[in-house]
């Protein structure tokens, strides 16, 4: 500041401090999910195989002929998970159920919704990167049930 020539200094200068941080992408604590609980009662029809190729699901029962209702939601909700082997068994049997399900998956969407939104809401970034791997194989499967659909109803 200057004035008529003069400069003029506040007597003390103080540092600018910007706003308090609120926190939007604080990473939020993960609850214990169903996935967790069914897994340690046993309740899932899987175990683990290991090979040369590294680790598997070995399914008790054909994919096929599982209760999608059921077990697809449950297995979406351990998306969250980011312990071993939880978080493989979740996301390996999701991309199975998916990969097998054909027209089942279609009826079972609206129950996944709850299940993708907490595991993105948890802000841990290795379960924001890794649970849009297994979205884009929903539209693919989608797409063709939908197509058979309409036209089995003309």
């Amino acid at each position: 500041l200057s004035y008529s020539g003069i400069l003029c200094l506040p007597a003390e200068i103080s540092p600018i401090i910007g706003p308090p941080a609120t926190g939007a992408f604080k990473q939020r604590p993960i609850k214990p999910t169903a996935f967790r609980k069914f897994y340690e009662r046993g309740d899932f029809p899987v175990a683990m195989e290991h090979d040369a190729k590294g680790n598997r699901i070995a399914w008790k029962v054909e994919i096929e002929k599982l209760d999608y209702h059921h077990y697809l939601p449950l297995f979406f909700d351990g998306l969250c998970e980011t312990t071993h082997p939880y978080e493989f068994f979740a996301r390996q049997g999701a991309h199975d159920m998916l990969e097998h399900g054909g027209p089942k998956i279609l009826p079972v969407i609206p129950q996944l919704i709850i299940p993708i939104k907490n595991a993105l809401n948890t802000r841990n970034k290795h379960v924001i990167c890794t649970t849009p791997k297994i979205l884009p194989v929903i539209p693919q499967l989608i797409i063709p049930i939908k197509n058979a659909l309409n036209t089995r109803n003309k």
